[in-house]
């Protein structure tokens, strides 16, 4: 048995979370999310009941952006001004000039990461996926996303280190 429209629109909004911060902007991240749930609906009879539905679209999301950067297909907007408003959008109107300054370093910070890196930390740090469903998604073995997580944690942090010796806010590790 296939699951329904209606079991995989509940995850659409963890969907577009992560499509965002993978490619950057709304109008690519839009087009990702139309691009997996039309393939996982195509390939709906390869998913296996009982297993986890939300780590199966994002392992279909995860393919299809690969795809999409493999083919170098733009998926830029034209409109970088609107653009411009809709990131203004983005933010919060309670939040402080300090919190949008550090969520644009961190932003700036995540998209100098390898894909790799990125994408890990997206799941587990942004997505709070286990490593194992992360590794699932990613169809890497778990050592791999330990291995990947630690590597572009220290990564990021090198990179937010730089940017607050240049100027910035910089962030501190708190444990």
């Amino acid at each position: 048995m296939a699951f329904s429209a209606a079991d995989a629109e509940q995850w659409i909004p963890r969907l577009r979370r992560y499509a965002i911060a993978l490619t950057g902007n709304r109008e690519a991240a839009d087009d990702l999310i139309q691009d997996t749930l039309e393939r996982a609906w195509r390939k709906r009879g390869l998913w296996q009941p009982g297993s986890d539905l939300r780590a199966w679209l994002f392992t279909v999301m995860h393919n299809v952006h690969v795809n999409g950067v493999r083919s170098m297909r733009p998926m830029e907007s034209l409109d970088e001004s609107e653009q411009g408003a809709e990131r203004a959008n983005e933010m919060p109107t309670a939040a402080s000039a300090d919190s949008g300054v550090v969520l644009s370093e961190l932003r700036a910070a995540l998209a100098r990461l390898t894909d790799e890196h990125r994408q890990v930390i997206l799941l587990v740090g942004l997505e709070q996926m286990s490593y194992a469903e992360a590794a699932l998604v990613l169809d890497v073995p778990i050592g791999t996303v330990m291995s990947r997580l630690a590597r572009g944690r220290e990564q990021l942090r090198r990179l937010l280190a730089r940017d607050a010796g240049a100027g910035g806010s910089g962030l501190r590790r708190v444990k």
